[in-house]
């Protein structure tokens, strides 16, 4: 698939090249995600200065399409946002001929999921359990203090809920949403390394067993992704977008929130 799209992008340029297209560049016609900030509740805590695992930051900003790419994305009757399909787009160029004039013809781009439209973003603070400390004060006489500390490399894998096509670029999309939606730092994947502590404290008391429980949050994303045939049409001196076969297909995908940890702590009179 991947080397498909690398022939399709360079047929594409190469006749974009030899045509002018004329057209005022307006607005994008993809449609953005509502913003509402989540209210992080106070037992989920950062861990990203302590975490011992240097995981990459998820840098996945909206590409901004070049000047052509809006011109065309504007021509399209179905939202596009994919950002590989707009990247391509933006590795295109246009020059003016004059042997343009009369000129038709139609450049099948291929089959894309064009766009992710957001029906439902939910968190659960406890998607996944991630550490258990424990403290057995059963003999004591005085309260014992207990803390967070990671006794294992722990990693966090998310997904999507349903096998779709194009999977990696409807993640894409899912993502980009859930986190202009959520305005938390996500990923599909994540590392809580070993080692890694807070020094917040829990007291166990005299009498008690004391288990501290972390829990890895992840986002669950739930939508529809919109997919049709893409086609690249010249007619003269002009250019425009044409999508054919359209069709939706819902999806949904956890994706766990990055160097976060809800924890859960307990006592109790009998082992667990």
């Amino acid at each position: 698939m991947k080397a498909l799209k690398s022939t399709l992008v360079i047929v594409a340029t190469l006749v974009l090249t030899l045509f002018s297209f004329q057209g005022s560049i307006g607005a994008e016609n993809t449609k953005q995600a509502k913003t509402h900030k989540i209210k992080v509740p106070d037992a989920v805590l950062d861990i990203s200065k302590e975490n011992t695992y240097p995981n990459p930051t998820q840098d996945l900003p909206y590409l901004q399409p070049s000047d052509l790419a809006k011109t065309l994305l504007e021509t399209a009757d179905v939202p596009i946002q994919n950002p590989d399909l707009i990247r391509i787009l933006n590795e295109s160029s246009i020059n003016t001929t004059p042997t343009a004039v009369g000129f038709r013809a139609t450049i099948y781009l291929g089959q894309w999921p064009l766009s992710y439209e957001s029906t439902e973003t939910n968190i659960n603070w406890e998607y996944k359990p991630a550490n258990t400390n424990k403290f057995d004060n059963r003999g004591g006489k005085t309260p014992q203090k207990i803390h967070y500390q990671q006794e294992e490399e722990t990693v966090i894998k998310g997904g999507l809920t349903s096998r779709i096509n194009n999977a990696e670029e409807v993640q894409k999309m899912m993502m980009l949403t859930a986190m202009k939606k959520t305005e938390l730092p996500l990923a599909f994947d994540t590392v809580i390394g070993q080692g890694t502590k807070k020094e917040h404290v829990y007291n166990v008391t005299p009498k008690k067993l004391g288990y501290l429980y972390a829990f890895a949050p992840a986002v669950n994303e739930k939508g529809k992704v919109t997919f049709g045939e893409v086609y690249l049409e010249f007619k003269g001196s002009k250019a425009k977008l044409k999508i054919k076969n359209v069709t939706q297909q819902g999806i949904g995908a956890w994706i766990p929130v990055q160097d976060h940890l809800s924890f859960k702590f307990v006592t109790t009179d009998t082992p667990k």
